[in-house]
Formats: C-alpha cells, sequence, structure tokens
C-alpha cells in the first residue's frame, strides 16, 4: 500500500491536466479576434505584439505629443492618429521591420514580406516562444492603423503560426475602458519561436495576378477606397499609375471596422458578409486582395479568410506598386 502522502497525487495529476494546468499546456486562443475583457482575463498567459509606425508613441506619456489623435476617413493617405503607451508587458513591432523594400529589377517594390530569417529573429527578440499563444494588437485609432495589426498577424500566419488573434479595438479601446496602460521601453526574454512553413497558398504572385485579371480564375480585390480604385487620386511616390487592375473588384477596407479614436473595432459577420454580397464578392471562391502596397491588403485578406472562412484568398504582396512598374500592364480607370 503507497504511503498516504502520495496518494493525492496520483488523482490531482490528471485534474491539472484537464485544467489546462499540466506542464508544457498552452493557452489555446478563442478565435482570429478577441475582445479587452479576454485579454485582460489572460494577459499573464498570452506574448502581446504592439505594431505601430511610430515607436516612440508605445514609449511616450500624454502630453509628450501622444494623445490619441484624429482619424483620417481615407487611411490611404495618409497614417492615422497616435495613442499614447502600451499594455503592459507588450512588445513593440515597429513598422519598418515588418515591411520591407525589395528590387525588381531596377524598381523598388516597397512593403514586402520580410524573409524567413529576419521575421524568425524579430519574433525570438519580441519574446515568442514555440509554444506562445499570441495577440496581435494596433494603437486601434482607425482603419489603417488595424490594418497594420492584421499585416501582422497575415505575416505570422504565412511563417507557419496558428495560435494567435488580434485584439479588436486595440489599445485605443483598451485606454478607453481606463485599464492599465504602461510607458517606456519593454526588454522581453528572448524567444525560441521557428518559422515552420512558407504557407505560399497566402502569398499571391505577380503571374498569378495576371492570369486572374485575365481568366477570372480568382476574384482580384482592390481594397482602397473608391477614388484610388477610379483613378481620382493615386499615391504617386509608390504606384506609378492610377486605376486599378483589370478585373478587380472594390471591397474598401473602410468598411471593414467602426472607425473611432477609442477603439476601431470590427463589423460583425454577418454584416461583413452583407457588405461583400452588396459588392458582388463571393467569399466562398478563390480570392486575391491587393491596395497599393500591401498593407492594407491584409486587412482585406483578414475579413475573408479569418472572418468570412474563405480559405482560398491570399494576399498580393507586391499589389499596385509592382503591377504599375511596367507601363505594358493594363490599367482600368473605372468600375469593371
Amino acid at each position: 500500500m503507497r504511503p498516504n502522502h502520495l496518494r493525492p497525487m496520483g488523482r490531482l495529476v490528471p485534474l491539472l491536466f484537464l485544467l489546462g494546468a499540466a506542464p508544457g499546456h498552452a493557452l489555446e486562443v478563442p478565435g482570429p479576434l478577441v475582445d479587452t475583457e479576454w485579454l485582460a482575463n489572460n494577459l499573464d498567459k498570452v506574448v502581446v505584439l504592439d505594431v505601430r509606425r511610430d515607436g516612440q508613441t508605445f514609449i511616450r506619456k500624454p502630453g509628450g505629443g501622444g494623445e490619441v489623435g484624429g482619424v483620417q476617413a481615407c487611411g490611404a493617405k495618409g497614417a492615422a492618429g497616435a495613442v499614447s503607451g502600451h499594455i503592459p508587458g507588450a512588445a513593440l513591432i515597429e513598422w519598418k521591420d515588418l515591411a520591407v523594400k525589395q528590387k525588381a529589377g531596377d524598381k523598388e517594390i516597397y512593403d514586402q514580406v520580410p524573409d524567413k530569417a529576419a521575421f524568425e529573429r524579430l519574433m525570438q527578440e519580441s519574446g515568442v516562444n514555440a509554444d506562445s499563444a499570441v495577440v496581435v494588437v494596433n494603437p486601434g485609432d482607425g482603419a489603417p492603423a488595424v490594418a497594420d495589426g492584421t499585416r501582422l498577424y497575415w505575416t505570422l500566419k504565412y511563417y507557419g503560426m496558428d495560435n494567435i488573434a488580434l485584439l479588436d479595438g486595440g489599445v485605443a479601446k483598451w485606454a478607453e475602458e481606463k485599464r492599465k496602460i504602461e510607458y517606456g521601453r519593454t526588454k522581453p526574454s528572448k524567444g525560441n519561436w521557428q518559422a515552420t512553413a512558407e504557407r505560399k497558398e497566402l502569398l499571391a504572385t505577380l503571374d498569378q495576378v495576371q492570369g486572374a485579371s485575365g481568366s477570372g480564375s480568382a476574384q482580384i480585390l482592390d481594397v482602397r477606397t473608391p477614388d484610388f480604385y477610379l483613378g481620382l487620386l493615386n499615391k504617386a511616390d509608390k504606384v506609378a499609375a492610377k486605376g486599378h487592375i483589370p478585373g478587380a473588384k472594390n471591397l474598401p477596407f473602410i468598411l471593414y471596422v467602426k472607425e473611432s479614436p477609442k477603439g476601431s473595432t470590427f463589423y460583425s459577420k454577418d454584416e461583413l458578409k452583407r457588405v461583400a454580397q452588396e459588392l458582388g464578392i463571393d467569399a466562398t471562391k478563390p480570392t486575391i486582395t491587393h491596395c497599393n502596397t500591401g498593407h492594407l491588403a491584409s486587412s482585406g485578406w483578414f475579413v475573408m479568410h479569418e472572418l468570412l472562412g474563405d480559405q482560398q484568398a491570399s494576399v498580393y504582396d507586391g499589389s499596385m506598386n509592382e503591377w504599375a512598374t511596367d507601363p505594358a500592364r493594363p490599367v482600368s480607370k473605372q468600375a469593371e
């Protein structure tokens, strides 16, 4: 007969396993979106990655130029405002490390996915481990900021991570609810995460886009606002021609979230599905999203792939930036 002090442990081990307390058990995120309450309840069990354009807003306090700024309705024309501080324990991911320049012949292509080794190193330096649950946050003060978050989410997915979620409403909503905000730099312990895949099905190439444009084998979604889609405006510093890829439909990124400086949150799945249907978009068909440089396109991919369940959705990373480098490629200046 075993000593009495050993008996309870035999029953306790399976109980701990069922409760999720067994060694090596990682928290599983409940879906592609989590709200602030879920994150507050699980903050000590996840790695929070905060992606933003201005790293100083992550560090400085209000009054140092980091208050919530105004939201520009068309984020393709500029960035939204800035939110001061960060969620406790968050690691800063600066945009410049997430979207890099590449050469295509003598042309420069902006905002491309970083290579595997560079991204792996970035995630390790940010404290991500092989068994981590990751929550991606962004300032949350407008649709462009939300797209910064979806771009990091998509990149993680591309390199093999599935246990990830996006914080709906971002830091702005967290702060609006009077939850704790910290300032200054953070120093995460180095993680051991490794990129396990390059999911080519999530990344559309120029050749694939050309094929889809000519044959209709996939629906091409231009997620820019209608003035850019129709060729009324152009981001001339990065795109050499006005208009859109022939055959592309318009699903503007500003229709995905309710923009607010107090936390921009996604519309419901039913609302997003209805918007897509009204614009003639089928969430069951192969889909390629694009914008000017691939930034906003990630939010279109997130809506189609993660929220509406279109598992054949991909991002054209080169977007209009790459498409328009060759004047021989056709560009439409009116709705198809």
